[in-house]
Parts: structure tokens; C-alpha cells; sequence
């Protein structure tokens, strides 16, 4: 009897029902895609980021005051500590070793530099030798290797001709270097860095916006040559996916409890990631690079807050017009609702009916809204980032829940005010 009553109320009734489930199935539509986009925003975007550079920098802790000249550092080579190259391949075996998009060693040398024409060279000029990695292989304590360098932590950097490779003996030259002293793509200069002298084919013009510009840039293995031929550097730039910053992820892991210090081991904070780097390389400083983590983690949290406003204002609008359905449906059905009551239906009996009702059109509505979302999520996902949102089926239950929420959350006001109503005064026509 209860399914039939239920049945005929959509036999009755169908526009009313058509607009309720309309409702249900836009609203879980707009939710499911921006629960989708949620899923995905924060590692897309922090990807994306990734292309503002590294956002850590790894320095020895018992390193010596640099001696600084518009950004350069002059130190003398026998000045300072180092950290070894052949440790390197440390950095993918911490906890959170899959965030660590790259790294890039980096060792200054000061030098004399003089291009190189005809049968001389021209009047030698102080700069700095900025050794690194372009694309090297490193190996990893698993047998495995990886491939990192500037072409992943810095990739903003431009090139007019070719960058230099790994284990060659060649150079870059610096945009505002060579423009002081006329230096092209093949051209030779020669470097003293006061230990040794090497000629070097320039293969390129490198353009950064920094330091860089008015340096030479080379192989790493080239800069350590040049100051004795130890396989050791400076300075170490790691380019890793995090999460935002939030209050907990600022507290000193040594006031935590236990339960607090693995949560906060186990999150991709910035803070956590540097604190692993420095197990495997103890005696170092771990810095976030704060212009680029900030930067990130306010643009990560307004857009999250952004995709949850979106989501809250779908449902909101949702329930208003169920609620708006459901108040004259029970308006229409009084003389109904005042029948089943004269003869002996309680009040929970007349609500379950109604409910079934909103119950059925909620599993409708959700389930075509969650076809609709998910495609609309694959739409926004390719425009937005460059390739479509996978639908995540985990979703599927959420959304039919939460649109038999707001169905349930709608129809509760026109419920309450159908329990009021009177069976004697219904039926008299009042």
C-alpha cells in the first residue's frame, strides 16, 4: 500500500516531481564537479607552481658568512663547507620521496674571464663560474635513477643558442656578461679561477632575471675541477610538492605529542619535507624559499575556499527549491493528507509517504546530477589545467547522499506544517 500510495503520487503529480528532481540533479551536478576539481586542484596547481622554481634551499649548517656583491657570492673556493654530490640520490628515499619533483646542485666559482679572438685574449674581467646540472642522472640507493637538474627547478630560464651539457667542457654566458663584452654563441673564453686555466666554447646566452646574468654557468663537474676536483657543492635547490601552510604545520615538532608529530611527519608540509631532508643530510639548514611557498599555499587555500563556496551556494539553491516544490505540493495534497489522517494515518505515516517521495527523486536526481557533473568536471579540468578531471567513483555515494540530504533538509518545513493540519476542518472545505 505504501508503495502504491507513493507511485500515484507521480502518476498524479508529474511537472511538480520533474522540477524537484531538476533541481536535485543541478545542484549534484555543480557539486560533483567541484568535488572532482577539488580532488585534483591541489596536486594540478601545485604541479603548475612547480614551474615558479624550487621552494626549498639546502645549505651546509656550519657554513661560513657568504661575501656577497649584487647577489654573487666571492668567497675564495678553501673558504666555507660543502656537502657531498655522491649523497644526492638521499633525497628519494625520505617518506616523501614522490613530492620531490627535482634538485639542483650549485657551486660558485670566482674567476678571471677573457674572451678569446684571433691570436689573443681580451683584457680579463672578474665573474663568477656557476657550476650545476642541466639534465643529470642521478642514482638512487634502490639501483634505480633519477634525472634532475635547472631544466626541472628552474625552468623560467631562457637559452639564445644551446645549453651546455652535463659532462662536457663548455659554457654559458650570462645575458648582461656577454652584452658588456660582446660574447656570442661560439665564442671561446678562457676562465682562470687562480688553481687552474681552461678555454671554454660558449654554445649559449642565458637569460634569468638574476645572478645568472651576469655570471658564466657551466657543468658542475667543470666548477669542481676548477677548485681541485672534489665532488662536493654549496648550495642545493629541491623543488617539491607540498601542501598549504596551515597553523599546525608552524608548530615546533618538538612541542608535539606523538600522535601530533606522525600526523604532521606524514603531511606534505613544507616543513615536514625540509625536516626529512635533514635526516638524510644531517648538518644542514633547510630553508623554504618563502617567495614561492607563500605564494602557493595562498593561492592553493582561496582557491579550495572558492571551490567550496561554489559547492555550498549549488546546494543551498537546491534545497530552496525543493523546499519551494515541497511546500506546494503539500498545499495541493492537504485534502489528501486530511483524508489519510480521518482515517487513523499518523503523522510519521504522512511524512514517511512524503519522504519516499523526496527519497526517490533524490537517488534520480543525484545520479543523472553525478553523470552531468562529471563531465562538466572534465570540461573545466581540460580549459582550466590542460587535461580533463578524472571521475572519481568514490563520489558517487557521497553525492547520493547528500542529495537525499537536501531533499530530506527541504521538504522538513512543508512536513511540519502538514502535521498540523486537522482532518475535521480539511474535509469541511476550510
Amino acid at each position: 500500500m505504501f508503495a502504491r500510495l507513493v507511485g500515484e503520487s507521480f502518476v498524479r503529480n508529474p511537472r511538480r516531481k520533474l522540477l524537484t528532481a531538476a533541481a536535485l540533479m543541478f545542484g549534484m551536478a555543480v557539486a560533483t564537479a567541484t568535488f572532482t576539481l577539488a580532488l585534483d586542484v591541489g596536486d594540478r596547481l601545485a604541479r603548475e607552481f612547480r614551474s615558479l622554481g624550487a621552494n626549498l634551499l639546502v645549505t651546509p649548517k656550519s657554513d661560513t658568512l657568504p661575501l656577497e656583491i649584487g647577489g654573487v657570492d666571492y668567497r675564495a673556493v678553501d673558504e666555507g663547507a660543502y656537502l657531498p654530490e655522491d649523497e644526492l640520490g638521499k633525497l628519494k628515499t625520505i617518506f616523501w620521496r614522490h613530492n620531490i619533483v627535482g634538485f639542483t646542485p650549485f657551486l660558485d666559482v670566482p674567476v678571471r674571464v677573457s674572451v678569446v679572438r684571433g691570436k689573443g685574449s681580451a683584457k680579463k674581467v672578474q665573474a663568477i663560474l656557476i657550476g650545476t646540472w642541466r639534465q643529470h642522472a642521478v642514482p638512487v640507493p634502490d639501483g634505480s635513477t633519477f634525472t634532475t637538474g635547472t631544466a626541472l627547478t628552474h625552468p623560467w630560464w631562457k637559452i639564445r643558442g644551446r645549453w651546455f651539457g652535463d659532462a662536457t667542457t663548455e659554457c654559458a654566458v650570462g645575458a648582461a656578461l656577454a652584452a658588456r663584452y660582446g660574447i656570442e654563441p661560439g665564442d671561446t673564453v678562457e676562465l682562470d679561477s687562480g688553481m687552474r686555466t681552461i678555454l671554454l666554447p660558449v654554445t649559449g646566452i642565458v637569460s634569468t632575471g638574476g645572478q645568472e646574468d651576469q655570471a658564466v654557468m657551466g657543468p658542475l663537474s667543470l666548477a669542481q675541477a676548477l677548485t681541485g676536483g672534489q665532488k662536493k657543492f654549496r648550495r642545493l635547490f629541491v623543488s617539491a610538492l607540498t601542501k598549504p601552510d596551515d597553523a599546525f604545520s608552524q608548530k615546533d615538532p618538538g612541542t608535539m605529542t606523538p600522535t601530533e608529530y606522525d600526523r604532521w611527519y606524514c603531511s606534505p608540509y613544507i616543513s615536514s619535507i625540509g625536516h626529512q631532508i635533514q635526516e638524510v643530510f644531517p648538518g644542514t639548514d633547510v630553508r623554504p624559499i618563502r617567495r614561492v611557498a607563500e605564494t602557493e599555499g595562498r593561492i592553493l587555500s582561496r582557491v579550495g575556499a572558492l571551490l567550496w563556496l561554489v559547492t555550498l551556494a549549488a546546494l543551498v539553491a537546491a534545497g530552496l527549491a525543493v523546499a519551494a516544490t515541497s511546500a506546494t505540493t503539500v498545499l495541493e495534497r492537504r485534502t489528501e493528507v486530511g483524508l489519510m489522517k480521518a482515517l487513523g494515518a499518523t503523522n510519521g505515516l504522512v511524512s514517511a509517504i512524503f519522504l519516499g517521495e523526496q527519497l526517490l527523486l533524490a537517488l534520480a536526481g543525484g545520479a543523472v546530477g553525478f553523470v552531468l557533473g562529471a563531465g562538466l568536471a572534465r570540461m573545466l579540468g581540460e580549459s582550466v589545467f590542460g587535461a580533463p578531471s578524472t571521475p572519481r567513483a568514490i563520489l558517487f555515494p557521497v553525492i547520493l547522499a547528500l542529495a537525499a540530504l537536501v531533499a530530506f533538509a527541504g521538504s522538513l518545513v512543508p512536513l511540519r506544517r502538514a502535521a498540523h493540519f486537522q482532518p475535521a476542518p480539511i474535509l469541511r472545505g476550510e
